[in-house]
């Protein structure tokens, strides 16, 4: 039997036995060595062969990843690994540690329950490894620590024994500190990180070694062997010795949940339905017998099989031929085609796929990323995933050759449903359509993609920032008439309260949430007892509150006031970007007894003209996105960092030095940075290193508003005049 034929078999042996199941995700900041780690696990399961392991990049199977030495997507693996005379199940996601791909790591985390944090023994923590640990906290995922490319310490630096172990000792201390500040419970529930429990793992994933304490135990190896080993260039010996995968995944079976453990702590958090349902009580316990439950993480396209949905099966058993239901999308079942896992990049199907395993489904036509599948015709959907970046910048795109016009219109239609960091907009009339993205190598990545993988032809503008308008005043009263005037609307507006905005984008306040606790999360913040109970919609970060009192026809004409209300804030008055932040009230509402005229000719352009002229009232502003930045360089090379930061607008809030290097903190607007790695790599002669991450979006200075909205204006092709209230109100 083949040695990957014997591999299937064993994982379709453990999938429906959940308490020998693992589902984990491998998580770090870029160039920590996740990739090399997780071709080692592999290695060590025997699915690939010892010499390739760490050189092969099995698990980045996309040829741009291998030409650029970076992971651009999540991919999923199964294998399998024995412990104490049992065998377990080991599902694990490599996720990417570069900024712009941030959101495959939150994907990943909703279909895992633990994650192994790599972090380099010599750099230490990063801003990415940080955001990576909260990704993983929010989501309830269990972290194990292992310390990445401690050979480099011995080898490079030329550390002795003793300060060897005080590094390392001080980045498990600095991990500590980070799962303390996220989630203090958490920490103080048996999540903080400790050597002597086992739960931190010291090696080299480039040479297949590493160490742990219990495993120094049955082994007999000590650290200071490992030591000398490694000073005398001995890592072969040490990796027969103390293997990679054997240690890692001895850490993951013994220190991170099963499905079962997981869920009964993690459904209330990702699910907000009732407990003692059918599918709560199905999902609580990870029953295979009861509905089922999905949640689907990632979307990927197969040239054979079509669209391939990959999501956390949390009960019932996934069959070819079961009907399904896409919560929120048509009310039509889908039906499931086939039912698999992801072996890297190739896919095995299966008859049926039980609770607890993370499924590869294809025939789930209305599915996309978030989406919760189910057998039953209404559910609670899963609370929807949090991004913890927002597209920042977009190019414009055009085909080539008109011929391919419709093609490129399915290929964006695609990209947006695999990746739904992105943001597209199609203009079926210009034939410009645009992508907005984390960041220049995201667009470049993208548009890419859709050249060589989705072979069309295409022109790209350079990439352009993306701003959002917010009001900084209150506008009061401010009245929308329909075109045959008959219906008025009139609302009041002002700023949304920064604590309202944060919970939200936490998700600690949703329109999925039962009402009353939405109610008393927003009067815990402050919010009026009135108004918390009238929420009618949220939409991005801004609030629609129906503060009116019995007015007729009113409940009948909710959903086009709504889809007037969501043009509106799709494009503001000043530069047609993205509204947010904004609080509206809708205090009055005057209605045409007939409903042929109020129909949404009249209601839609009502309520969207008040929106826009009440904005302009209260003083429309715009937000210009942000970026924290922090650059590392020898000591003789601050002044040239720093001045690299100044001169684009930033500030510089922390200066931290260690040794001989200086770590310089600040932000500056994503507008001044374009060229930014070529100039500040100029400036300190290639000596810096530098890491970047999103940092919400910031009122642009009062004295460049104008410039910047006309410039926006001009190149969106609007009128060349600032916009009036009057020209709504009409």
């Amino acid at each position: 039997m083949s040695r990957g034929k014997k591999m299937v078999d064993r994982v379709t042996e453990l999938m429906d036995k959940p308490e020998l199941i693992r589902n984990i995700g491998i998580v770090a900041h870029i160039d920590h060595g996740k990739t090399t780690l997780s071709d080692n696990l592999l290695s060590g399961a025997g699915m690939i062969s010892e010499e390739l392991a760490g050189r092969q990049l099995f698990m980045d199977s996309d040829e741009e990843e291998q030409a650029r030495g970076i992971t651009i997507d999540a991919s999923n693996v199964s294998m399998v690994h024995e412990y104490d005379n049992k065998e377990y199940l080991i599902n694990m996601i490599d996720t990417p540690g570069h900024v712009d791909f941030g959101g495959d790591v939150t994907r990943a985390m909703r279909a895992v329950d633990g994650a192994v944090v790599v972090v380099d023994a010599v750099e230490g923590t990063m801003p990415q490894t940080e955001t990576v640990l909260r990704q993983a906290l929010k989501e309830q995922v269990v972290p194990v620590l292992f310390i990445n490319k401690v050979d480099r310490l011995i080898n490079e630096l030329k550390v002795d024994e003793q300060e060897m172990q005080i590094r390392l000792g001080k980045v498990i201390d600095k991990v500590n500190k980070l799962i303390k500040g996220m989630n203090e419970d958490m920490y103080n529930a048996g999540w903080k990180l400790d050597a002597a429990k086992g739960t931190v793992a010291f090696g080299s994933a480039l040479y297949n070694w590493a160490i742990s304490v219990p495993f120094m135990k049955t082994s007999g190896i000590s650290f200071k062997d490992v030591y000398q080993m490694c000073r005398a260039g001995e890592m072969k010996a040490l990796a027969k010795k103390s293997p990679l995968h054997a240690v890692l995944l001895d850490m993951v079976v013994r220190h991170l949940p099963n499905p079962i453990e997981a869920q009964k702590r993690r459904i209330n958090v990702i699910w907000h339905g009732d407990k003692e349902s059918p599918e709560g009580k199905a999902m609580y316990s990870c029953d295979p017998n009861g509905p089922i439950t999905m949640m689907v993480t990632d979307i990927s396209f197969d040239a054979n099989a079509g669209e391939i949905a990959t999501g956390r099966l949390f009960s019932g058993t996934m069959r070819r031929g079961a009907e399904v239901y896409i919560i929120g999308a048509a009310q039509r079942a889908n039906r499931v085609q086939q039912a698999g896992i992801f072996m890297g990049p190739s896919r095995i199907q299966v008859e049926e796929l039980p609770a607890g395993n993370i499924a590869a489904v294809t025939g789930l036509k209305d599915a996309i990323v978030g989406s919760t599948v189910t057998s039953l015709r209404e559910m609670t959907p899963f609370e929807s995933l949090k991004h913890y970046s927002e597209p920042v910048m977009t190019v414009a795109v055009e085909a080539k050759n008109m011929k391919d016009l419709p093609k490129l219109v399915e290929v964006l239609r695609q990209v947006a449903k695999e990746d739904p960091t992105l943001n597209v907009t199609i203009n079926e009339e210009t034939g410009e359509h645009l992508i907005a993205g984390m960041g220049e190598l995201h667009l470049e990545i993208i548009t890419g993609r859709i050249k060589r993988d989705k072979g069309v032809e295409i022109i790209t503008s350079p990439p352009i920032v993306v701003y959002r308008e917010t009001p900084t005043g209150i506008a009061t009263n401010v009245e929308g008439k329909s075109p045959n005037r008959h219906n008025r609307f009139y609302v009041d507006l002002e700023p949304l309260p920064e604590k309202i905005v944060e919970m939200i984008k936490a998700g600690e306040i949703s329109m999925n949430q039962p009402m009353l606790e939405r109610r008393d999360a927003l009067i815990a913040a402050g919010f009026d007892k009135d108004e918390a109970k009238s929420v009618k919609d949220i939409y991005g970060t801004n609030m629609f509150i129906d503060m009116t009192k019995g007015i007729q026809y009113l409940n009948e004409t909710m959903e086009l006031v709504l889809d007037g209300v969501h043009e509106a804030l799709d494009g503001g008055p000043l530069a047609d970007e993205k509204v947010q932040n904004m609080k509206i009230r809708l205090v009055d509402v005057k209605l045409h007894e007939d409903a042929i005229h109020r129909g949404p000719a009249q209601v839609i352009p009502a309520s969207r003209s008040a929106i826009k002229a009440g904005l302009l009232m209260a003083g429309d502003s715009l937000l210009e996105p942000m970026q924290k930045i922090s650059i590392t360089v020898p000591t003789d090379q601050m002044g040239a960092a720093t001045s690299q930061l100044q001169g684009r607008r930033g500030q510089v809030f922390d200066i931290t030095s260690e040794g001989d290097t200086v770590t310089v903190v600040g932000k500056a607007p994503v507008a001044e940075l374009f060229g930014f790695a070529g100039d500040v790599r100029s400036a300190t002669e290639g000596r810096a290193m530098w890491s970047s991450e999103f940092a919400g979006f910031e009122i642009v200075p009062s004295g460049m508003v104008k410039d910047v909205v006309m410039a926006i204006r001009k190149r969106k092709g609007l009128k060349e005049q600032l916009p009036r209230p009057e020209d709504y109100l009409a």
